[in-house]
C-alpha cells in the first residue's frame, strides 16, 4: 500500500507544488499533495514551466488552502519552509513531521525555478525515502 506524503508550505505555489510533481514522478510506492498554510490560490507561472519542461505536469496539480486537506490520512507532513514549520497545525491523528527548507524563488527569474527542483530533488527526494525506510 502506498504511503501518503503531504508537502506543507505557505502559498502552496512553488516549492510544495513542484515538491509535490517530483515525489509523485520520482518515488516508488510514494503519493504526494500539497498544500499551503495560506494558500495563495494559484500556481507560480515558473513552478508550473519548470514541471512541464521536466514532463511532470499534471492539471490536478493547484493551490490547495490547509482546510482541505487537514481531515486527510498521511504518514509524513513535509514543511519546506519556515514559516509553514512554525505554524504547522496538530493534524486530528498522530503523524511524523520533517523539516527540509528551501528558498521561495517567488519573485525571480526561472533559473531560480530550475534550482529549487533541483535542490527539491537531491535533498527531499533522499529524505523522504529515508523516512519510510
Amino acid at each position: 500500500m502506498a504511503k501518503k506524503v503531504l508537502i506543507l508550505c505557505t502559498g502552496n505555489s512553488c516549492r510544495s507544488i513542484i515538491a509535490e510533481a517530483l515525489i509523485n514522478a520520482e518515488c516508488q510506492g510514494i503519493i504526494s499533495e500539497s498544500s499551503g498554510v495560506k494558500s495563495s490560490g494559484k500556481v507560480n507561472p515558473y513552478a508550473k514551466k519548470v514541471l512541464e519542461d521536466e514532463g511532470i505536469w499534471k492539471e490536478k496539480y493547484h493551490s490547495k488552502s490547509l482546510d482541505t486537506v487537514i481531515n486527510n490520512h498521511y504518514d509524513l507532513i513535509v514543511t519546506v519552509c519556515d514559516h509553514a514549520q512554525e505554524t504547522c497545525p496538530v493534524f486530528p491523528k498522530p503523524v511524523k513531521t520533517i523539516h527540509v527548507g528551501f528558498d521561495d524563488p517567488h519573485g525571480k527569474g526561472y533559473e531560480a525555478f530550475e534550482a529549487t527542483l533541483i535542490e527539491i530533488r537531491e535533498k527531499l527526494l533522499p529524505k523522504i525515502t529515508e523516512a519510510f525506510s
